[in-house]
Order: C-alpha cells, then sequence, then structure tokens
C-alpha cells in the first residue's frame, strides 16, 4: 500500500490532530459537528486499526513499511510498544521534523530526498535512515538549502524541541543525545494496541 495522498484534514476528523502529518486542524463544520452519535458499540478491531492508522499516517510510512518495524520491534529486547516507537522516531526525517526544520515529516522527507541534509557531514538521501546518539545534523552549504531551513525554522519558532535532542538555531545544526524515551512522544498513542494489531502477521 502507498502512502497517502488525500486531503489530510479528512484524516484529522477521523484519527484526531496528527502533528507529523499537517500543522492543519480540521474546520468545524455545523454538519459535522451535529452529526447524530451512534449508539453502535466500536469493535475492539476497529479500536486496534485507528490506532494503527495514527501512527501510519502521523510518520507518514507504508503498511509494508510499518510491518517491518513491528517485526524488528518484536525481536528486540524491552517493550515491543516502545521500541517500536523508538524505531519510528529515530527516522531521520522524524529527527529533522521534531527539530524543527521542516513543519511536517513529508515536507522533512522531501528536504532528505532532494539532498539537502548532512548527517555527520555525509549526504543522506534516505528518509528511513535510522539516527544513533551523538549523531548531528546539518544542512548543505547552498544558498538554496539554506534558504529553505531558515523558512522552516521561522514558521516553526517557538516549538519546544525534546529532550533527546538539541538544536542550535544559529548554526542551523542539530544533534541527537539518546535514544528518546516514552514521555518525550508528542503523539497520543496506544502503542499496545498497534502490536496487537499486528499479533498474527508479525
Amino acid at each position: 500500500m502507498s502512502r497517502y495522498r488525500g486531503p489530510r484534514v479528512r484524516i484529522l476528523r477521523r484519527l484526531g490532530v496528527l502533528p507529523g502529518l499537517t500543522s492543519k486542524t480540521p474546520q468545524s463544520k455545523s454538519s459535522y459537528i451535529n452529526q447524530p452519535i451512534s449508539n453502535k458499540k466500536v469493535s475492539q478491531y476497529r479500536i486496534r486499526l485507528e490506532e494503527k492508522q495514527k501512527l501510519r499516517f502521523h510518520y507518514g510510512i507504508t503498511e509494508r513499511q510499518l510491518l517491518k518495524y513491528v517485526r524488528i520491534a518484536r525481536r528486540a529486547k524491552g517493550s515491543t510498544g516502545q521500541v517500536l516507537l523508538q524505531l519510528l522516531e529515530m527516522r531521520l526525517d522524524n529527527v529533522i521534523f521534531r527539530l524543527g526544520m521542516a513543519p511536517t515529516i513529508p515536507g522533512a522527507r522531501q528536504l532528505v530526498n532532494h539532498r539537502h541534509i548532512l548527517v555527520n557531514d555525509h549526504t543522506v538521501n534516505i528518509p528511513s535512515y535510522r539516527c544513533k546518539p551523538q549523531d548531528f545534523i546539518t544542512i548543505k552549504d547552498r544558498q538554496k538549502s539554506q534558504a529553505i531551513i531558515t523558512r522552516s525554522m521561522d514558521y516553526s519558532r517557538g516549538y519546544k524541541t525534546p529532550n533527546h535532542l538539541t538544536l542550535d538555531s544559529s548554526q542551523k545544526k542539530g544533534s541527537v543525545n539518546q535514544i528518546i524515551d516514552r514521555e518525550s512522544i508528542g503523539l497520543k498513542i496506544n502503542e499496545l494496541l498497534v502490536v496487537e494489531y499486528y499479533s498474527r502477521q508479525a
């Protein structure tokens, strides 16, 4: 299954706020607000499916990629759900987004694909590159690259950088201090339901 290319606000209405997908918020429509609440019981499958979809749309990954991450998390030591979130959070496109160098994860992915980003002074054009503690992320010393990042950082001014990352805005340089902890993940998600959803596939 490919990445979602359709209207992003429609996803927000169904799943809630997903800052990685878009900075927009769903507009309140009277017809949407005044819809009668159904008494139909929501199945456990649907609850797990929606949690899985939150994760997939927030991080902008395909179904196949998410299943691969679940399988890696199952083989690792520790809580499968927590390891899964750490794997997703340490992706290069997400780290760039969390540093405030891009307004969304799709925007960060585009920066990586277009070779604007350096990791440890080497060009990396793979958005899924897994960042490690002590990695530092910089921008190519090109006018176009610098201008794009400056616009994004101005847009996200006031955004709080999570504790596992450090940003030097004057140098446009970010660094990874440590693996992210569960409390710093800026997404309301029940990762255990995602693991349960994939229990028969992983």
